[in-house]
């Protein structure tokens, strides 16, 4: 899996040491409901389609750059459905990171679901009540985005409170 090169530049002065990073994460609907998934290629996993935004980068506009990336989907981020932080998590290489996760659902308006890149061993469209084995993060994101509200989530210590 090949990180960003800015990423790697970063890791050259910092070695393993916790990052905080900003990520973005898609909770792609199709027009029957499916969600579109991602089979992880660095730990075997399904998981949301997301990654690492570049510096300087606008979080939907990455957003869509990463699914198009991993999944040869185009789509159009529709609404920021959660704002969270993800456990400190630690990469089979010995880096260590932190994400502030932006988490979109979003519309696909074109292509087709395949394994477009090396980050991925499957990608698949599931229907809500047939999903894969997710984490729980992953789950409650995904749960958050489907329950249809029109307002963000912004996660305190676990408990989703709703902005006002």
């Amino acid at each position: 899996m090949a990180i960003p090169s800015f990423l790697a530049d970063l890791r050259a002065v910092v070695g393993t040491r916790p990052l905080w990073l900003s990520g973005v994460a898609a909770v792609v609907v199709d027009d029957r409901g499916r969600v579109l998934l991602g089979r992880r290629s660095d730990n075997g996993r399904w998981a949301l389609i997301g990654g690492i935004l570049d510096p300087g980068e606008q979080p939907a506009e990455g957003l869509a750059r990463e699914v198009m990336e991993e999944t040869g989907v185009t789509v159009v981020p529709e609404l920021l459905t959660s704002v969270s932080v993800s456990s400190l998590l630690h990469y089979p290489n010995g880096d260590r990171a932190q994400y502030l996760d932006l988490t979109f659902r979003c519309r696909p308006v074109a292509g087709e679901a395949r394994v477009n890149d090396d980050e991925s061993l499957e990608v698949g469209w599931f229907a809500p009540d047939a999903l894969p084995d997710l984490d729980d993060y992953a789950l409650r994101r995904l749960k958050t985005a489907l329950a249809g509200a029109e307002r963000t989530v912004f996660d305190f210590d676990g408990e989703g409170l709703s902005a006002s």
